[in-house]
C-alpha cells in the first residue's frame, strides 16, 4: 500500500493511493499513522480493503508528514563511503547512530523555516524505514520481517550546532526539522530495497545522487545491530544515511539560504519540493 496523511497541520487524515493514482480516504478504517497503528497486523487488515470503494480525496489537499509521533528517530551517519570520504571522515567500523527529536517531522511540501543564526544549514536525502513490530536482539536475516514500510526523509542539519556546539553529540544539530514522506510505501510494494536511486537538487542543480546498493551497512544490519542495544517499538524510524554531495562537501561549501528551492526524489517513494524561508 501507499499511505499518506492529508489535511491542515494537526488535522491530517489517513489516505491511500489506489492503482489509478487516486487518493482515497482511509480514515474510517485507521485513525492515524502513529505507533498505535503502525503495526503489521493492522496492515494485514488494511490490505483487505477495496480502495476504489472509498471516498476520493482532492489532490489539492495539503500532504503532511507521512507518520505522526514516531516512537523514536534513529539515524545512521556516514553510511555511504563517498560521503564519508568527502567529509574527511574515516570509514566507520560499526554504524554511527544518533537521534533526531521525534517532533521535528514536517510535511514534504511545507517550507523549511531557517533561523537567522543558522549559517550552515544543510540537506541530506535519505531512505527511512519504519518498523511495524517490536524488535529486540533480532537476527540480521530476520530484520526485514519487522519493517512496515519506507519513506523519504530529509535529514536537515545545522552543521554549526552539530560540529561546534554539539561536537561528539549531534542531537542539537539534527533536530531542527525533517520533511517526511509524502508517501509511506509498504515493503511489499518494493522489489529490491537495496537498489533504490536517490537524488536531491537545490535550485535545479543536482547536488546528491546515490543508490542504496552503496550503503556501507545494509538495512538488515542496521536494524539488527541497533536492536542489540535498544528495544525498537512499532513506529520507530531508522534513517539509513545520505549519499555524497551535501552542502558541506561542496567546494566551496554551499549551505542553504533563504529563497533556495529543494527537490528530492527516491525511486518508488515519490518526491519532496519546498522552499527555504525565514523563520
Amino acid at each position: 500500500m501507499k499511505l499518506l496523511r492529508v489535511g491542515d497541520l494537526g488535522k491530517e487524515k489517513v489516505a491511500a493511493i489506489d492503482k489509478n493514482n487516486i487518493f482515497r480516504d482511509l480514515s474510517s478504517h485507521i485513525t492515524d499513522l502513529n505507533p498505535d497503528t503502525l503495526k503489521l497486523n493492522n496492515l494485514t487488515e488494511l490490505k483487505k480493503i477495496k480502495l476504489e470503494d472509498l471516498p476520493e480525496v482532492p489532490k489539492n489537499k495539503r500532504v503532511g508528514a507521512c507518520i505522526n509521533r514516531p516512537s523514536n528517530i534513529l539515524c545512521a551517519g556516514l553510511n555511504y563511503s563517498l560521503h564519508a570520504a568527502q567529509t574527511g571522515s574515516k570509514l566507520p567500523d560499526y554504524p554511527i547512530i544518533f537521534n533526531k527529536s521525534p517532533d521535528c517531522l514536517q510535511g514534504p511540501f511545507d517550507p523549511i523555516k531557517k533561523n537567522k543564526t543558522q549559517e550552515k544549514l544543510d540537506y541530506e536525502i535519505e531512505l527511512a524505514v519504519v518498523l511495524g513490530k517490536e524488535a529486540k536482539n533480532i537476527k540480521e536475516e530476520e530484520a526485514l520481517d519487522y519493517v512496515f514500510g519506507y519513506f523519504i526523509l530529509n535529514d536537515i542539519s545545522d552543521r554549526h550546532a552539530q560540529k561546534v556546539i554539539g561536537s561528539g553529540h549531534w542531537t542539537l544539530g539534527k533536530s531542527w526539522c525533517a520533511p517526511a514522506g509524502g508517501i509511506l510505501v509498504t515493503k511489499d510494494e518494493i522489489n529490491n530495497i537495496h537498489d533504490i536511486n536517490l537524488s536531491l537538487s537545490v535550485n535545479d542543480e543536482e547536488r546528491q545522487k546515490g543508490n542504496t546498493k552503496n550503503m556501507i551497512f545494509k538495512i538488515e544490519y542496521l536494524i539488527s545491530h541497533i536492536s542489540k542495544y535498544l528495544t525498537l517499538k512499532p513506529g520507530c524510524v531508522i534513517s539509513t544515511g545520505t549519499p555524497a554531495g551535501t552542502g558541506m562537501e561542496q567546494k566551496p561549501q554551499k549551505f542553504l539560504q533563504v529563497g533556495d528551492r529543494l527537490h528530492l526524489k527516491v525511486d518508488n517513494l515519490g518526491e519532496q519540493k519546498y522552499d527555504i524561508v525565514n523563520e
